[in-house]
């Protein structure tokens, strides 16, 4: 039984857990007994993973009976949360109105998220309070402290990798940060009504001194739902308050479906690109704009409202293809998120480090080799 062990998402690991032993994956599960649904919650970037049908009944039944023997749990009529002595936590789902199960997932999602940005804001904030004391004692203004660290965060902001992706003809891409904003839903024709214009650089790693220059995907389709899913979670990193959680669900529930919204979204997008070039030529006409930084409708530059609507349509959309069957699709895109983990976590290897690696590795081939050896020869 093959046990995944990475985020689908965020491609960082879902930790473990020795309390379910069906299901060693996670140290937050939901689960939903009546339509056999189980989900790993990553901790990371709180997304729900939904784990495969195979593997997944044992689970639930082992989950509904740590939840009912757990005395520290806390429930509504259709939700319950309950903590294991160990830290890790079930979340158990009855039977709520859609409406309802998707603001309380969603919203400890995204609260989550604007929890933890506000926990960094208050450690930035620290950090230029060090770097302004410093400045002045060696004699640099608190302006110039500031720009000068400023400047810093930001130009390593934009070059951050966010996604490592493989084109259509399977070739390794990299999303940076500031290809959110040259990324966007466009309408198209089709069975889906829009594509994904997903800007990037060829490969995983920066390779080489010189600046690679942005290049343009159109991706439609599954691809597209799963791409745009994995970048919105990095677009809605500061999270969003309830009502904003609220409202993203209403305009999910008025478009009917998470596939209708997306198309609205997508038309809303294409609006907001035109209205923003309309804007700025005005105001170059005016003389009162010196270059175009923001563009309106990308990814990046969103409503937040919108923004959080798309992320929520993308992953019920791609759960509802899982749950019609769809499961290789859904095993398929596990695997490749654990093979980009892998890499990606050895880019940031140190040659001599994976040097290491290789000889303990073979050090430990040899060595196999003569146990069972050894054994053989007893027997």
């Amino acid at each position: 039984m093959h046990m995944y062990s990475t985020c689908l998402f965020c491609n960082r690991p879902l930790g473990g857990n020795e309390e379910i032993e069906a299901f060693p994956v996670g140290r937050r599960l939901a689960f939903d007994p009546a339509k056999g649904r189980l989900w790993v919650v990553c901790r990371r970037c709180e997304r729900w993973n939904l784990s495969p049908l195979e593997i997944r009944w044992e689970a639930i039944e082992d989950c509904e009976r740590r939840f009912r023997d757990t005395r520290l749990r806390a429930s509504t009529d259709n939700i319950g949360l309950a903590r294991l002595p160990d830290g890790m936590e079930l979340v158990r789902i009855g039977r709520p109105q859609r409406p309802e199960f998707a603001a309380w997932r969603y919203g400890d999602q995204f609260g989550r998220r604007r929890q933890r940005a506000i926990a960094y804001s208050a450690v930035g904030a620290a950090a230029l309070g060090a770097v302004v004391v410093g400045g002045n004692i060696a004699g640099v203004g608190m302006g110039g402290a500031w720009w000068g660290f400023h400047g810093l965060y930001q130009g390593w902001r934009r070059e951050r990798t966010v996604a490592r992706l493989r084109d259509l003809e399977g070739n390794p891409i990299r999303v940076q940060q500031k290809h959110l904003l040259d990324t966007r839903l466009r309408p198209a024709e089709g069975p889906d009504g829009w594509v994904l214009e997903l800007a990037h650089t060829p490969g995983w790693s920066r390779g080489g001194s010189g600046v690679m220059e942005m290049e343009l995907l159109r991706v439609d389709g599954e691809p597209a739902i799963r791409i745009a899913g994995q970048l919105m979670a990095r677009v809605n990193r500061r999270g969003g308050r309830q009502s904003t959680v609220q409202a993203a669900v209403r305009r999910i529930e008025e478009a009917g479906h998470p596939e209708n919204y997306l198309r609205i979204a997508a038309h809303e997008s294409e609006r907001l690109r035109s209205a923003g070039a309309v804007a700025l030529t005005e105001k170059r006409r005016r003389g009162r704009s010196r270059a175009s930084h923001t563009r309106k409708g990308s990814l990046e530059a969103l409503p937040t409202e919108i923004a959080v609507a798309i992320e929520m349509a993308t992953q019920e959309r791609t759960e509802r293809e899982a749950m019609e069957g769809e499961l290789a699709a859904l095993e398929a895109a596990w695997r490749a998120a654990e093979e980009i983990a892998a890499i990606a976590d050895d880019l940031l290897l140190p040659d001599s480090v994976r040097d290491f690696i290789r000889r303990e590795r073979r050090a430990a081939g040899r060595e196999g080799r003569i146990v069972a050896e050894d054994a053989h020869r007893m027997d």
